[in-house]
C-alpha cells in the first residue's frame, strides 16, 4: 500500500470540509487517497476464490459509500467507519459468487432461517430477530446465530487489517469458519449482548447499517426518520456500546 497516496489528518479534514460544500474534485482526492483502505480489505480475504480485481473494485464502491456519507461528528476516524462497509460490499459480493465454501449441514440450516425470517417479517410486519427465528425452527439461539454467521463470513475485527507507523486499524472479532473457538463465542455473545442493550430504534439502525450496509439515506426511508435523526441514533448508539466494551 505504500505506493498509494496517503492524507495527513488535516488533509482529510479539509477535503471533508470541501466535499460538504459539493466540492467534487476533493471527494475524488479524497477517494483516491484512501483505496488503500480497500486493499487492505481485499488481502484479508485473498485465500478466498475470487478474483483479487473484482473484490478491489466492490470494495471501492463500500468506499465510496462510506466517503458519501461519513460525518466527522460520528467521533471517529473515517478509516473506523469505511472498512465495515468496504467488508460488507466484498462479503455481499463473495456470497452471490458462491465462492465461500460452508458445509451443507450448516448452509441448509442458514437458508431456512432466512426463509422463516422472510415469513415472519411478512407475517407480523416488523423487524423479526434471532430468537424469533430460532424459536420458530426449534433451534437453540446460539446454533442459528452461528449458520447465520458462517454464510456471511464475517472478517475478523480483532487483526490488524489496515496500518502503518502513523494510523492502525483493529477489527474486533475471528474470521469465522466451521471451527469456532470458545473464546471467539465470548466475544460474540459480548457483541450480542451490547446490540441487545440498545433501544429498538437504535439496534435496528445500527443493524441495517453495519450488518446490510445500507446507507444513511436508506435506513431514514426504512425507519421513517430523517437523515439527521439517523445520523443522531447511530452516534448515540456506538458511544453507548463503546463504553459497555471500554467501561470509565
Amino acid at each position: 500500500t505504500s505506493a498509494l497516496p496517503k492524507l495527513t489528518n488535516e488533509q482529510s479534514t479539509q477535503l471533508l470540509l470541501q466535499m460538504k460544500q459539493g466540492d467534487k474534485a476533493a471527494r475524488e482526492k479524497f477517494i483516491n487517497c484512501n483505496m488503500r483502505l480497500v486493499l487492505a480489505v481485499v488481502q484479508r480475504f485473498s485465500s478466498r476464490n475470487a478474483n483479487a480485481d473484482d473484490m478491489f473494485q466492490i470494495g471501492c464502491v463500500g468506499l465510496i459509500k462510506a466517503a458519501d456519507n461519513f460525518n466527522t461528528d460520528f467521533g471517529v476516524r473515517f478509516s473506523t467507519y469505511a472498512v465495515p462497509m468496504i467488508e460488507g460490499e466484498i462479503r455481499r459480493y463473495l456470497r452471490e459468487s458462491n465462492s465461500l465454501r460452508v458445509s451443507r449441514g450448516v448452509r441448509d440450516v442458514a437458508y431456512r432461517a432466512l426463509q422463516v425470517r422472510d415469513r415472519l417479517e411478512k407475517e407480523s410486519l416488523c423487524e423479526v430477530t434471532v430468537e424469533h427465528i430460532a424459536k420458530e425452527m426449534d433451534m437453540p439461539v446460539f446454533k442459528v446465530t452461528y449458520c447465520l454467521d458462517a454464510i456471511s463470513d464475517p472478517v475478523s475485527l480483532s487483526e490488524k487489517v489496515y496500518g502503518d507507523e502513523e494510523d492502525s486499524l483493529y477489527l474486533e472479532d475471528h474470521i469465522a469458519d466451521e471451527r469456532v473457538s470458545e473464546n471467539a463465542w465470548v466475544e460474540k455473545a459480548t457483541l450480542y449482548a451490547a446490540i441487545e442493550a440498545l433501544e429498538q430504534k437504535e439496534r435496528d439502525i445500527l443493524l441495517k447499517r453495519y450488518f446490510e450496509g445500507k446507507t444513511q439515506t436508506e435506513v431514514s426511508c426504512e425507519v421513517g426518520l430523517s437523515q439527521a435523526q439517523v445520523s443522531r441514533l447511530e452516534k448515540r448508539a456506538i458511544e453507548q456500546m463503546r463504553q459497555q466494551f471500554i467501561p470509565s
